[in-house]
């Protein structure tokens, strides 16, 4: 939409300055609004944590102080990012480790 004139006064404007101009904002806020999937994702504290896992917030909590899924975790005082994949993958494999001990312990 290059042929959009921003100086021109509103009161000027014709029906095809204004959807021109439209059409070109709202192009710009979908193609800033899309994310980038190559990108690492993070979850933000203990709330992002929970919509993460898709758990309330008490078993975030009980997830992440159970030190399943440290690595994936930093923290620095009370602001705790984590990063989201990793974090995925660590608690797949602690639940096959804990399910591999369990069989073994019944026999």
């Amino acid at each position: 939409m290059d042929n959009v004139d921003y100086s021109k006064p509103l009161f000027q404007c014709t029906l095809g300055d204004l959807h021109a101009m439209l059409a070109d904002l709202l192009l710009n806020r979908q193609l800033e609004s899309s994310p980038e999937r190559t990108g690492k994702h993070y979850a933000y504290g203990i709330s992002g944590l929970a919509e993460l896992f898709g758990c309330s917030v008490p078993t975030a909590q009980r997830i992440k102080n159970s030190g399943e899924i440290d690595d994936a975790i930093s923290q620095i005082g009370g602001i705790i990012v984590v990063d989201a994949e990793y974090a995925l993958d660590l608690l797949k494999v602690s639940k096959k480790y804990r399910k591999s001990t369990l069989t073994r312990n019944k026999k």
